[in-house]
């Protein structure tokens, strides 16, 4: 059974519609207040893409698109409406992972295709499929790694050993050996051997970087599946999967380097260093310096944020893993009715994935306009009377531009220790996934409020509309 057999014209003209669709929907993902229209805009183009595919001559029974269509988008669907906002950055592994690993599955059955064909393969053809099969293996393997490292069923700390960098290294060359072997000698043996070298070099490659990493990690995976999907479009011959992939790849890569500079890390340096912990260290109550962290009770930082003319909040990890964005939001809105000025300060690398942050109050209706990048809210500190620090730990340590013997040192951060009064809420002293002290908390102008997040937070919002 073929496809329904329109005219290609119409085809490839709805694959150009699914491109524009792709394309202004990534544009409209760079602001907060369009992203989910521009995701929305998205989900129809692939629409338009797969229905269009139905009716492609080439597909010999476009049934099987349907069932798999249908059991994909019920398990997407179901897994997105359950995934709790502190496993969102799993799920993006775990996509990143599917993607690559159903490029590089395409790229494998197209070869073996040409390869039980008797002909010979294309020497264009070759060379796409091996890039997409080992590209979409590497980045199946390393996102499955990331999801156990952010999940933590796989420790986040760098896991490496000795000379660990020669034999990845010796890996890449087998692969890369095997890939030029395969140009001129199809065979199925050479390519399962790739294809497993490529499953190991994933893994490999993942497992020396440490959590507080992730981001980036991230970003670099969702690269090379955009590439790998790019690299099978050549080899399907399919103009829409080379668009989409291309986009995908080019906007990871780009994204990478921001999360990298975000951090004062180069790609190679993520990769290479081994850098992060688990963030299982506590820091003592008194620095090494001598100074001593300030407790203060809800009370008192309630009146601190009542009476202030202008607070902006910082969020981190730790108000997604208490689920405090709603009682946040209650605050806000408090502090608003009594005229206090209420932004948000969002670190490009708060959380364990790009973006965290900005879904998190998104999903508790903050309005967009009270959401600042850092280049744009850093100036803007000086003139804060309190700075609300919410489970964010490295992106505000002083440390980044006070001691040059620190590991994040030259990393950009949010300077709330230049607002009148900081408040940090966390459960505990644990360190961040940088896994070293915060010179922020021993600060004079600085007040520890200890507890869950989200409990805590409603009893501010209780005690300031007492006052």
């Amino acid at each position: 059974m073929g496809g329904l057999n329109l005219p290609n014209i119409y085809i490839e003209l709805a694959y150009l519609v699914t491109a524009v669709c792709f394309i202004i929907g990534l544009k409209r993902l760079s602001s907060p207040a369009t992203a989910r229209s521009g995701n929305q805009l998205a989900a129809v183009g692939m629409l338009i893409a797969v229905v269009a595919t139905l009716f492609n001559q080439n597909v010999l029974n476009p049934w099987y698109i349907v069932i798999g269509s249908v059991i994909g988008g019920a398990i997407g669907f179901v897994l997105a409406r359950r995934v709790e906002m502190t496993a969102m950055p799993q799920m993006v592994a775990l996509f990143n992972g599917m993607g690559g690993g159903a490029a590089a599955l395409t790229s494998t059955s197209e070869y073996l295709k040409l390869l039980n064909s008797g002909g010979a393969i294309p020497l264009d053809t070759a060379i796409a499929t091996i890039l997409g099969v080992v590209i979409g293996t590497i980045s199946f393997s390393g996102s499955i790694i990331a999801l156990g490292k952010l999940q933590g069923f796989i420790s986040s700390s760098p896991i490496t050993y000795k000379g660990q960098q020669v034999v990845n290294a010796g890996i890449g060359l087998l692969i890369l050996a095997l890939a030029v072997f395969l140009l001129f000698v199809p065979g199925l043996l050479p390519l399962v051997a790739m294809i497993a070298l490529a499953l190991v070099l994933g893994v490999a490659i993942v497992l020396p970087i440490g959590g507080a990493d992730m981001p980036v990690v991230i970003s670099l995976l969702n690269s090379f599946t955009g590439l790998a999907a790019a690299f099978t479009g050549f080899v399907l011959r399919s103009n829409v999967l080379i668009i989409s992939g291309a986009l995908v790849g080019a906007s990871g890569t780009l994204l990478t380097q921001l999360m990298g500079k975000a951090m004062n890390r180069s790609v190679t340096n993520v990769l290479f260093g081994a850098f992060g912990t688990a963030g299982e260290v506590v820091a003592s109550t008194t620095s090494a310096s001598g100074k001593s962290v300030r407790e203060v009770t809800v009370d008192d930082a309630a009146t601190l944020l009542g009476y202030a003319n202008q607070v902006v909040v910082v969020p981190g990890y730790g108000l997604a893993v208490a689920r405090a964005q709603n009682a946040v939001r209650e605050l806000a809105d408090v502090l608003q009715e009594k005229g206090v000025t209420v932004k948000y300060a969002i670190h490009p690398v708060a959380g364990r994935m790009p973006g965290h942050m900005n879904v998190l109050l998104a999903e508790a209706d903050v309005p967009y306009n009270q959401l600042f990048e850092m280049e744009d809210i850093n100036s803007d500190f000086s003139n804060t009377d309190v700075a609300l620090v919410i489970g964010a730990n490295d992106v505000v340590n002083p440390a980044a531009r006070n001691d040059k013997s620190s590991p994040i040192y030259g990393m950009p951060i949010l300077d709330v220790d230049k607002a009148q009064n900081v408040i940090v809420m966390k459960r505990s002293m644990r360190s961040g996934f940088a896994g070293i002290e915060n010179e922020l908390f021993y600060e004079p102008k600085t007040s520890m409020l200890f507890g869950d997040a989200k409990e805590t937070v409603e009893q501010l919002v209780a005690s300031v509309k007492q006052l």
